[in-house]
């Protein structure tokens, strides 16, 4: 994607910015430009070349600089014949030069605005909203970049990406039309991957919260140490030496009851804020927690000795650690405690989130973002307890991403809900039938049984037309994984997609009507 801006940036200061390499060509000029597409390239652009797992922008630079490019900044050396009237920067990592060459040339927006980055395994989207509706609550002007959806101040938009952290050029763009906007702070939900992919190098975060850490993204980490220190760059991240040019807090928050506390303290140069349930020398507490079909409630011990009794429409113990979270982030920043819990009574939810569909139907039907054996299972431990007849769960695992969880989703299926319509979840470019295999070789694995435990179904739709014909009057259906999203990657296409449409399709096909609830 090619990322302009009104003004332009000295060739010669770049140099200094991306650091010490080999500067073939012109060293002069300004470029009005970044990409890391050179199909989107302009005359002006500043072109770089990344190593992606299946094209590599360096072959890609011809046509860079048949474009237009005025700038290219690679790790290879510079290609012979290199245009003399164009400059070539040669580079040791070409993704963090992208993050740092897109902060330069958008101004540094962070540097005048807090910025508060939420990252885990689960709960992060959930849990960068609760800190928006706190902060806002307090009085703050707030940006918001998630994976359903964007904000600055009162204007919302979806975000249509299938990324939760965009690429450097768009992070960067999106934080100066923050800052332009008068955003004092802007909440990130930040991903392994774009901490891995250097997308957020260049970002000055200032509060780091975890949610939890499982496994996930394997794909891009290999392993689940490698997903863990990925994890913990956020954290590193923080730095309260460094200096803003607006006052800001600075700290570490993290989960005492997850095991990832132990683990990212090493990485934390910020004051440590803990929250928890389960540990009485958290210092921020919930106890006396009341889990309800229609809400949660729980009082809360912020340090001090000052409390708060909580009352929020979102179900599940899980949500209890997200509301945690977030009410510590408004603790740092003073937020009275009245305030936080009105704000969390006030939550409406997350798209995707544990969303109801409801068509008159006499049987309970709920979409789900839980792509994770853990996520599955707290949504699964939710539902459990407010079904009357059969839990089913419709899921499957997304193609060309971790293949460690599929047979973990199984089996959690297998254990925590009565039948399983395994089906697909984006399956990119691989055999849909083969993932199917993989996820109920977990189930199988304890104990179930295909045709009496689950079914496989390829096709999405039919799979849901499926579990709604089995449904009987108090069963619960469980559609998991999609959540929020529009699409659906079947090959290299994107297909238009989503569960709540189609399984108000498939209600009213079965003779029922009506809308959401």
């Amino acid at each position: 994607m090619v990322v302009e801006n009104e003004d332009t940036v000295d060739i010669a200061e770049l140099a200094a910015v991306l650091g010490p390499g080999e500067i073939s060509g012109s060293q002069s000029g300004h470029i009005t430009a970044v990409s890391y597409t050179s199909g989107d390239v302009v005359p002006g652009t500043g072109f770089v070349a990344i190593r992606g797992r299946k094209t590599d922008g360096h072959s890609y630079i011809p046509d860079a600089l048949e474009r237009g490019a005025l700038l290219i900044v690679g790790e290879d050396p510079a290609p012979p014949g290199f245009p003399a009237d164009r400059t070539y920067m040669r580079v040791a990592d070409t993704r963090r030069a992208l993050g740092a060459l897109s902060a330069a040339f958008y101004g540094y927006p962070t540097h005048g605005m807090e910025v508060i980055g939420v990252t885990g395994t689960d709960g992060k989207t959930t849990t960068t909203n609760l800190i928006d509706a706190i902060l806002t609550s307090g009085g703050k002007r707030t940006g918001l970049m998630s994976t359903v959806e964007f904000k600055i101040g009162s204007e919302r938009w979806p975000n249509n990406t299938r990324f939760t952290t965009l690429e450097a050029p768009d992070v960067q763009k999106l934080l100066r039309q923050m800052a332009e906007g008068g955003v004092e702070a802007a909440i990130v939900e930040t991903t392994s991957s774009g901490l891995e992919l250097q997308r957020v190098c260049g970002v000055e975060y200032d509060v780091a919260v975890i949610t939890n850490i499982t496994s996930e993204h394997l794909e891009v980490h290999g392993t689940v140490e490698n997903y863990r220190r990925a994890k913990a760059m956020l954290f590193e991240a923080v730095d309260p030496a460094r200096a803003k040019s607006v006052a800001v807090p600075h700290a570490c928050v993290l989960n005492a009851d997850d095991a990832s506390f132990e683990y990212l303290q090493p990485f934390c140069r910020a004051p440590i804020l803990s929250y928890g349930i389960q540990q009485p020398a958290s210092d921020i507490r919930a106890s006396e927690l009341r889990l309800e079909p229609s809400g949660t409630h729980f009082q809360v011990a912020f340090p001090g000795g000052e409390r708060a009794s909580v009352d929020t429409p979102l179900v599940g113990r899980f949500n209890v650690s997200n509301c945690l979270a977030a009410l510590s982030v408004g603790y740092l920043h003073g937020v009275t405690p009245e305030a936080m819990a009105m704000a969390l009574e006030k939550f409406p939810g997350v798209s995707g989130r544990m969303e109801r569909i409801e068509a008159g139907q006499d049987f309970t039907v709920i979409v789900d973002y839980a792509h994770t054996a853990e996520s599955l299972a707290k949504v699964l431990g939710v539902l459990r307890p407010v079904t009357t007849g059969r839990l089913i769960a419709v899921f499957g695992s997304a193609g060309e991403r971790d293949l460690v969880k599929r047979p973990e989703m199984g089996a959690v299926a297998a254990r925590l809900a009565d039948y399983s319509v395994i089906t697909d979840e984006d399956p990119r470019e691989e055999d849909a039938a083969s993932i199917l295999h993989d996820i109920a070789a977990g189930a199988m694995e304890v104990g179930a049984l295909e045709g009496q435990d689950f079914v496989c179904i390829v096709g999405r739709r039919l799979a849901i037309a499926t579990a709604f014909a089995m449904a009987r009057p108090g069963d619960t259906i469980l559609l998991a994984g999609k959540g929020h999203e529009q699409s659906l990657v079947v090959g290299r296409e994107k297909l238009p997609w989503d569960d709540r449409v189609v399984a108000r399709e498939e209600l009213m096909a079965r003779s029922f009507g009506g809308s959401a609830g």
